[in-house]
């Protein structure tokens, strides 16, 4: 922790702007959130007003007595990153020894205790091969969800995107596997920062129903939700370990600091999330896109490869019918 960090006083009043405003979820992230001392206050703080409370690791610092405490603190869904079907490709990545077997124990210590888990991992060049294997490995750790990111080239992204980012065909490929997937899973499937996804998914299930197959209505509710592709600044933001509000964790455009102004205010007046709430400022081909509405583009890779984050979705390669008015 640094002087500038939020201290827990702040962080509760944070949460009471937040409880105040909306039954909302508050996922505890970092960084490595479990290195803050006070993280389980603030979770049972937050789950007191009635808040559902997640947190986001990479698994290594969780033994037992850290899954009582995060148990405890009535913490509802833990996510821990797998970036790798094996030891080796996720040391490697994540540039430490033994952090895929601490992962691996961790997250069986959290589902000793029924506390819901999910895997999220990382898509690049050095694990794409390895996905249906890391999927199997989820399903075989008995997770409740899996969630797939394709990388956005801003903050620690921007070290590995030139070599590793996975894009154009390869993405779109790795999508449309992911929806066969989550026909089949019996874990909650997801894709972030991969708003194209939500295209694929309307167009496969227009194509199946042109086919004749009856299928479910799609989850609007809960974790689960499948709602549209780019949430930043629309259901989704972003609070620095400082106050600072951002549209998401990967878009460093600030909204505005709550240090200096309440959370409804930036919410709701903030130039950036009202921008983005409009898809008629949107650029390029996604801007005339009839799948606009469901997609939108990452407003992050956009601004992470161009310094505009309206402009087009870079690696998106459907070429789109210009969008009905």
């Amino acid at each position: 922790m640094s002087p500038n960090d939020l201290s827990y006083r702040e962080c509760a009043g944070v949460v009471d702007q937040l409880a105040e405003y909306a039954p909302l979820i508050l996922v505890l992230s970092g960084g490595e959130p479990l290195w803050r001392r006070d993280v389980f206050d603030i979770a049972r703080y937050a789950k007191g007003k009635g808040m559902r409370v997640a947190l986001a690791t990479n698994g290594t610092l969780i033994d037992e007595a850290m899954a009582h405490r995060i148990a405890d603190a009535g913490i509802e869904r833990v996510s821990i990153s797998l970036d790798g079907a094996d030891a080796n490709t996720h040391d490697n990545f994540r540039g430490h020894a033994g952090a895929f077997d601490a992962a691996i124990h961790g997250l069986r210590c959290l589902q000793e205790l029924d506390i819901s888990t999910q895997i999220n991992t990382t898509v690049s060049l050095h694990n794409a091969h390895q996905l249906p294997e890391i999927m199997k490995l989820a399903e075989s750790l008995k997770v409740n969800a899996f969630h797939l990111f394709l990388l956005v080239p801003v903050g620690c992204g921007l070290t590995i995107s030139e070599t590793q980012t996975v894009e154009g065909v390869e993405a779109e490929r790795i999508l449309n596997w992911f929806y066969d997937c989550s026909l089949e899973s019996g874990m909650e499937l997801k894709a972030t920062c991969a708003p194209q996804y939500y295209r694929i998914v309307r167009q496969r299930r227009a194509e199946a129903r042109r086919a004749g197959q009856v299928l479910e209505e799609l989850p609007t509710q809960g974790m689960n939700a499948v709602t549209r592709g780019c949430l930043a600044g629309q259901a989704v933001c972003f609070i620095s370990h400082q106050g600072e509000v951002f549209p998401c964790g990967y878009l460093p455009v600030p909204a505005g600091s709550l240090r200096t102004a309440s959370f409804r205010t930036i919410w709701e007046t903030a130039e950036v999330f009202r921008t983005l709430r409009d898809t008629g400022n949107l650029g390029g081909k996604c801007g005339i896109c009839q799948f606009k509405q469901v997609c939108m583009g990452c407003r992050a890779r956009a601004f992470g490869v161009t310094g505009d984050y309206l402009a087009e979705e870079p690696f998106c390669i459907y070429e789109p019918r210009p969008a009905a008015n």
